[in-house]
């Protein structure tokens, strides 16, 4: 049995038994600051179990995501080196909502492993916590397993909580004798040896508290069950292997690997290590980026790039010269595409994001293997590299440390683990608090409560105004039965055109009133998947609960919107075009005055490739297509090749916007109905907002032709300054420059003619230190340049010795040191530099010859320069 057949077996076993069937969440959690990365079945689920959220079912079971790579879940080092240790694994899990509880959960359970997977039940045992006597007596007196086959274990093993706040419970855990030739093998081995023999397969939890930050557990407003069994593990058991890497899950990436670097698995221990720690990164690394996360510094971009540098790693050590790792990729996606949809329209993106970090970190390893050298030459007494030097290539630099191991104890050092390791500690807990941080705000709880009780439906695709019932009223975080004039507050109505903002629009604004009052909606939110709530602010009378109200969106500002939304569609197919298949939506704003696209590329977009992409978004326009919106089954979009945005949460039904023969993408905002509706698009600027992210900020319609219109007045008055006409201005500014830079020359020759005679009417000012020759000067006016060429021309007439020169203004001072090279070894101008400057308020350093500096205190300038000649006698003892 495959492990694909496995998952549908699983999925489908469930649906027979009333359960609703969920995609997985996204790998980045939403709504959830407290998780790093998904790393439960359950976690798409917490509002639920915490009765904050209510559900249309109340039965689910699911094929989730799941990385444990940072944070409280860390397997990364194991990972390769074990049989069962993984960044990215699949969790398959049913979970009950207060319907079923121990009995059922447990029944499905056993009924699944033994009689849909063929599993022996008598090779089979069970844990529960130590006093859970109900879980003991359905195993003994249900399910029929013998007393001596159900152990009792404590928190540790048996208690199960999603992190340290939240959801948790008492747990039973299934587990299988895998028999004698499995496993360490030793004699004592028994079922607390943590060898794979006794395999644990599946994880019933009983869910029934809350736990809070103080530690204390409330129970859950109703019991309820989460399950968790790895596909992998229960796939290796089912397809009789030893190792998850030996499953037909592993076995055709690995194989797709060992083939590109010419290698034979199972032929050589350390080169398996490194061809199963390439495939289970790979993984990680395809799904992670498919769900928006990016290799960055910082948070789970932090998490990534150390996953995708150890995988690039042990590519080094297979042989792979070059990129190989976006190859192994691209054979996830394709091979990972029949259940994960949505790797089908990635693969590219991915693609490019990693080949594009491991040119990055090709560049890293030579710029390492420079300063490891420079290292080695520091430390060459001590034949020791200090924690601190090996936590700084590791954390700056991203140099692995193990290729660090390798290369010190070839040239005979040794290195300090220990410090290293204390760096590390030190660094995890600053990770920790920065990825406690970097999930999305936590919904305030008022929202929480509302969005289980009550929705509004949306009604603004065929309609901008509406009679409707106010069905809440929140001021001050907490619901009320009336505002009036002048209170702040927010408006829930049963039926709403107000669009609330998502998928990068903005929300409406616009009014909702009475014959004797009026609502300024200044904004439109929308919490879960259906509480919409007006917010602003009571202009006139007072709005009660039950109140009959007439909404009514702000239609120009609708209609710009609508038209910036079909334009940023317009955009992403025309940067495709003209860039390349990788580029994908990486975030959006649209509001009524503009549009900010944010997609994936890696350099900076021409003004060449501008002009292509406003002329293919304008031809579109003027071709005045029709812009179609349709729901559509999420399969039958994406196989028609209909593009999926980051960090969005979509159902089973989509909706689809088309401009046909054009553009197909899964959007639920507002578009205009005709592509002529948009008047004009224009670009107004193209920058980077973060590694391989760009944005590209644009307007169209009357803010367009405003802004063209500004532009030619400019440049009209241009003209008229330059006195040229309009086509003769780019002329006229080459000329006026080539001009400048012909004069800029001629002043610094005069100036360094100016300088070199300076400094031969200085040589007199030139003093002994202890035999030393040294010349101080103040030359006010002079820039960096200047100073520099005096530096020089001084250190030539003096042959041997240390000339020191200040250029000061009303707001900072400059510095410069020139030692000659015979003199470097006892006189170093860095080491002059920094202690003049700092006499100035400033910094600086540079290297033994020369060195420069800045302060920012002026004042002191006269001072900083009488201090030298101390600071010279000081070296030379």
């Amino acid at each position: 049995m495959t492990g694909s057949e496995i998952r549908a077996k699983f999925l489908e076993y469930f649906k027979e038994k009333g359960h609703e069937v969920v995609a997985s969440s996204s790998l980045v959690p939403h709504n959830d600051p407290t998780l790093l990365f998904a790393n439960a079945g359950m976690n798409q689920f917490k509002d639920t179990f915490l009765g904050l959220d209510e559900r249309s079912y109340t039965r689910a079971a699911t094929c989730q995501k799941v990385v444990r790579a940072g944070g409280k879940h860390n397997d990364l080092e194991n990972v390769g080196r074990t049989s069962r240790h993984h960044t990215f694994f699949e969790m398959l899990g049913n979970f009950s909502f207060g319907d079923y509880f121990k009995e059922d959960a447990i029944k499905f359970g056993w009924d699944f492993l033994v009689n849909r997977m063929g599993l022996p039940a008598d090779k089979m045992f069970v844990s529960i916590y130590l006093d859970d006597e109900e879980a003991f007596k359905i195993w003994r007196d249900v399910i029929g397993v013998k007393e001596e086959n159900i152990e009792r274990r404590g928190e540790k093993d048996n208690f199960w909580s999603m992190g340290d706040t939240g959801p948790c419970g008492p747990c039973s855990e299934i587990h299988i004798d895998q028999g004698e030739g499995t496993g360490c093998g030793r004699p004592e081995c028994d079922r607390n040896c943590d060898c794979d023999r006794h395999l644990e397969l599946w994880n019933l939890v009983f869910m029934q508290f809350n736990r809070d930050a103080s530690g204390t557990m409330t129970p859950l407003p109703k019991p309820s069950i989460d399950t968790g069994m790895g596909l992998e593990r229960i796939a290796s058991v089912v397809q009789g292997v030893t190792s998850n890497y030996d499953t037909d899950i592993f076995q055709p990436i690995i194989q797709f690997t060992a083939e590109l670097a010419g290698v034979k698995y199972g032929a050589d221990k350390e080169s398996d290590v490194s061809l199963r720690v390439i495939a289970d990164h790979a993984r990680s690394t395809t799904f992670l980026i498919s769900d928006g996360v990016l290799p960055s510094n910082e948070g789970r971009g932090y998490v990534l790039r150390r996953i995708m540098r150890r995988a690039m790693r042990h590519g080094k050590m297979l042989g792979f010269e070059g990129t190989f790792f976006n190859k192994v990729c691209g054979f996830v996606a394709d091979f990972m595409k029949g259940h994960y949809i949505e790797l089908a329209d990635k693969k590219s993106y991915v693609q490019k994001v990693v080949s594009t970090e491991e040119e990055q970190f090709g560049r890293t390893l030579a710029i390492g293997m420079k300063l490891i050298d420079e290292l080695f030459v520091k430390y060459q007494a001590q034949k020791l590299i200090p924690g601190t030097e090996i936590f700084r290539l590791y954390d700056t630099y991203g140099f692995p440390t193990d290729l660090l191991t390798d290369i010190a104890e070839d040239a005979g050092f040794e290195l300090d683990v220990t410090g290293f390791n204390a760096e590390m500690a030190a660094q995890q807990e600053r990770a920790k608090k920065s990825w406690a941080g970097s999930g999305e705000e936590s919904v305030s709880t008022i929202y929480r409560k509302l969005k289980s009780k009550i929705s509004s439906e949306f009604v603004g695709y065929e309609q901008l105004e509406a009679e409707e019932t106010v069905s809440v009223i929140i001021r001050n975080g907490d619901t009320c039965d009336m505002i009036k004039d002048g209170e702040e507050a927010e408006i829930v109505l049963e039926q709403t055109p107000f669009y609330p903002e998502g998928g990068g629009q903005t929300g409406d604004k616009g009014v909702i009133r009475t014959a004797t009052s009026l609502f300024r909606v200044t904004d439109t939110k929308k919490f879960g998947d259906g509480l919409i709530v007006h917010q602003g602010v009571v202009e006139v009378g007072s709005i009660k609960t039950g109140d009959k109200v007439f909404a009514a969106v702000d239609e120009e500002a609708r209609q710009a919107t609508e038209r910036n939304h079909t334009a940023t569609h317009l955009l992403h197919k025309a940067l495709q075009m003209v860039l390349g298949d990788h580029v994908r939506q990486a975030g959006s704003m649209v509001s009524p005055d503009r549009l900010r696209f944010d997609f994936s590329h890696y350099t900076q977009v021409t003004a060449e490739e501008i002009e292509k992409i406003e002329e293919i978004v304008n031809r579109r326009i003027m071709e005045n297509r029709g812009v179609s919106a349709a729901l559509e089954t999420k399969e039958a979009a994406m196989k028609k090749g209909a593009m999926a945005l980051f960090g969005e949460k979509y159902g089973d039904t989509v909706r689809v916007i088309e401009v046909p023969g054009f553009s197909v993408e899964l959007c639920g905002g507002c578009h205009v109905d005709r592509t002529g509706d948009i008047g004009l698009f224009k670009i107004v600027t193209e920058t980077s907002v973060a590694s391989g992210v760009r944005r590209i900020e644009a307007l169209t319609g009357a803010g367009a032709v405003e802004h063209v219109s500004r532009s030619e007045r400019v440049l009209k008055n241009v003209s008229l300054t330059l006195k040229a006409g309009v086509e003769g201005i780019e002329d006229k500014i080459s000329e006026l420059y080539a001009t400048i830079k012909e004069q800029e020359k001629e002043i610094r020759k005069l100036s360094d003619k100016l300088n070199s005679a300076k400094a031969g009417d200085m040589m007199k000012d030139v003093v002994e230190v202890k035999g030393v020759k040294l010349l101080v000067s103040r030359m006010d006016g002079a820039d960096v340049d200047s100073l520099r060429n005096f530096a020089d021309t001084a250190r030539d007439k003096m042959g041997s010795g240390v000339v020191v020169a200040a250029s000061a203004d009303s707001e900072k001072v400059m510095f410069l040191c020139g030692v000659t090279k015979d003199l470097t070894d006892k006189i170093k101008a860095g080491s002059i530099i920094k202690e003049v400057a700092a006499i100035a308020g400033g910094s600086g350093g540079g290297r033994p010859d020369m060195a420069q500096a800045g302060g920012k205190n002026p004042g002191k300038t006269d001072a900083a320069l009488s201090a030298v000649k101390g600071i010279v006698e000081g070296m030379l003892g």
